[in-house]
């Protein structure tokens, strides 16, 4: 059994859609980051910086924080989506998603959907930098199947939840042919779906 200590956010459905994904037994427990829950003490133990989504493995007795760290120990352990031929170039797509497409979109969430008209600046350069990963990441599609070639990986179940919120970035994903051909094909996986909504059962990836 695994424990998911989590919040319904992009981070968070990462790993509920694994979970799915692999067809493992688990338990959500959430954490109201809205209240400021995942700074208590308790909390705190499993997570050293205060951050959703941490995971308990029950059977074989591990904690693992940060999102790109579980989805790894999650492969490892179903031996799913993430072929040992081609872990490199899976690793190096990880990565990008967990150092620049999440951090740079949630930057755009802040300033664009959170909180707009506070910062001229902010919301013009992250809504530019927004554009500018659909566009790499159109390109890159272009070329392949999914993020790190012909296969679907990890690295697709970490960047798909940050692009199932283009209705907050205002940038228009049907005009990118190649991201909404990918995102399109993981919408319609049934892990995809019900990882998706593992807090909210009305919730679906929203259409381009």
């Amino acid at each position: 059994m695994i424990e998911l200590f989590s919040a319904n956010t992009p981070n968070g459905k990462k790993i509920s859609i694994m979970l799915e994904e692999i067809d493992y037994d688990y338990k959500v427990t959430k954490i109201d980051i809205n209240s400021g829950e995942q700074f208590n003490k308790d909390f705190k133990k499993i997570s050293p910086f205060s951050k959703i989504p941490v995971i308990i493995d029950q059977k074989n007795n591990k904690t693992i924080f940060e999102s790109g760290a579980i989805l790894i120990y999650l492969a490892e352990q179903s031996s799913k989506f993430y072929n040992k031929e081609n872990r490199t170039k899976i690793n190096q797509w990880l990565m990008a998603q967990m150092g620049y497409v999440g951090p740079m979109l949630g930057q755009h969430h802040q300033f664009h959907h959170y909180n707009p008209g506070k910062s001229k600046f902010g919301e013009e350069r992250y809504f530019k930098i927004s554009k500018r990963i659909y566009q790499e990441l159109d390109d890159v599609l272009s070329k392949s199947k999914f993020l790190s070639g012909s296969d679907y990986t990890i690295a697709d179940i970490a960047t798909f939840p940050w692009i199932a919120r283009h209705e907050w970035h205002d940038i228009g994903l049907k005009k990118y042919e190649n991201l909404t051909r990918w995102y399109n094909e993981i919408s319609k996986r049934e892990a995809v779906k019900k990882g998706f909504s593992f807090m909210d059962k009305n919730e679906f990836p929203p259409k381009p």
